[in-house]
């Protein structure tokens, strides 16, 4: 009688995220792997040098000749993927490489800031929240139609609807249990004001595994939506007639399992290390948009009335701001960023976050600008125009203004001496340069909108 062949050994799945916070994956040989867990393996270093299209940035790259970058991974990042016959999955980064992949791969950054959290006492927690578009489409269909009008999983404005997400239960089931199977459990979930939008709450956690699962959620959300016949779109703005796509990042820093940001009679309900660390968010916000906004169309969210911010400013439980303070006791005292889209790499957003709270608690920055009262799009309050003591008439200044494209959001970052300091020049450099061939590639690009609008009458 002869003996059942052997099952074939599943492969194992890595992955890694380039700037844009696209995940770039490859398959191992589960015995190539085993083998190799505590060692390091190439990866080419290319992926640094594309842009979100596999398009080579022009001149321009870490390495022309595209070596391969030595790829450690994080057995810490170990899970199963449920919509892939539960195959076993990795996360991992450069930062064990010696060459410049190590101070330019995202995670790697992120890496770094939490090291300097921990020496100065703190665990930096995140909980990221997330809303997309969902739509009656495959990648093919859009590809056919030109993205032109995609479908919507649902039609109308119903935010917080009990119908809709009984009309697709199945989706939304897959949703919470296959991610949850997946190591990045949901807090909540709901559908959001437009047609087919959904939002997400993913459960707070130190800041590397927070990014860790915002990374992969977005995958996840992508892959199960795929599954059922779907297309999910984290694009900042896909419709100009809906509001825009948020990428929130709650956050707060631990000391000894208490939340330092709390602090009972403190003013706003903060303490001194709460209020140093959202002074240094307001402080160097204009310098880290563009790694809160990242495209193009990032830029098209900030928009008065659309759920969005319009000016580095901050509010207590105000959703019209930039910095959201939740007064939430000891529990959950946070900031909430609301500037990050979420089409932002959650390694960078988060890592900017960071990098802006650290430098206020390190340089003992005063909370010198009042909270927002009412609206933030009412721009004639006088408590939205004052910034380091200064006082405005009308209008904000333009620099206390959300830069209106991404250009000036490069300007912004490359201005400003401190941002080298706080991520790396390397890293800085990087970043701003695949930025500015993003805009150049937009600027050669002709629109649909351009040729509506000029090919007979002009």
């Amino acid at each position: 009688m002869e003996k059942p062949s052997p099952k074939p050994a599943q492969p194992i799945k890595i992955g890694v995220t380039d700037i844009d916070g696209v995940v770039r994956a490859k398959y191992l040989s589960a015995d190539k792997l085993s083998a190799k867990l505590d060692a390091s393996i190439g990866f080419c270093n290319v992926i640094f040098g594309w842009d979100i299209n596999d398009r080579l940035y022009d001149g321009y790259a870490p390495d022309p000749g595209f070596a391969d970058a030595k790829l450690t991974i994080d057995q810490a990042t170990e899970r199963v993927i449920p919509w892939e016959d539960e195959i076993k999955f990795f996360l991992a980064d450069f930062g064990q490489s010696s060459g410049l992949a190590a101070q330019i791969c995202p995670r790697s950054l992120l890496r770094r800031l939490v090291k300097r959290a921990e020496d100065l006492g703190f665990e930096a927690r995140f909980g990221p929240e997330y809303e997309w578009f969902v739509y009656r489409e495959t990648p093919t269909s859009l590809k056919d139609k030109r993205y032109l009008d995609p479908r919507p999983l649902s039609p109308g404005m119903f935010g917080y609807s009990d119908l809709r997400t009984s009309q697709h239960s199945p989706f939304y089931r897959d949703l919470f249990e296959q991610l949850s199977a997946f190591g990045v459990d949901l807090e909540g979930l709901h559908t959001e004001t437009g047609p087919g939008v959904l939002e997400a709450a993913l459960a707070h956690q130190s800041a590397l595994e927070a990014a860790d699962r915002a990374v992969l959620f977005k995958q996840g959300v992508k892959s199960i939506s795929y599954k059922h016949g779907l297309v999910s779109s984290f694009m900042a703005k896909p419709s100009a007639e809906w509001p825009g796509c948020g990428g929130h990042m709650h956050q707060s820093l631990w000391r000894e399992g208490k939340n330092t940001f709390y602090e009972e009679g403190g003013r706003y309900g903060l303490s001194e290390i709460g209020e140093q660390y959202l002074a240094g968010l307001l402080e160097l916000s204009p310098a880290i948009t563009a790694l809160f906004a990242p495209n193009i169309n990032s830029y098209k969210r900030y928009v008065s009335g659309s759920w969005a911010p319009i000016g580095h400013n901050w509010g207590i439980e105000n959703r019209t701001v930039a910095y959201r303070l939740i007064p939430d006791g000891i529990r959950g005292t946070r900031v909430e960023a609301r500037l990050p889209g979420a089409d932002a790499n959650p390694y960078l957003a988060i890592a900017a976050c960071l990098a802006a709270g650290l430098y206020g608690i390190e340089n003992e920055l005063s909370l010198d600008q009042p909270p927002v009262q009412g609206s933030a799009y009412d721009e004639s309050a006088p408590s939205i125009n004052r910034m380091a003591g200064e006082r405005f008439d009308g209008n904000m200044a333009k620099e206390h203004k959300i830069p209106s494209d991404l250009s000036y959001a490069i300007e912004l970052a490359a201005a400003d001496e401190r941002l080298p300091k706080l991520l790396g020049k390397a890293f800085v450099d990087h970043f701003l340069e695949t930025r500015r061939q993003e805009v150049k590639q937009y600027q050669g690009a002709v629109t649909d909108w351009e040729r509506r609008r000029y090919f007979e009458l002009a």
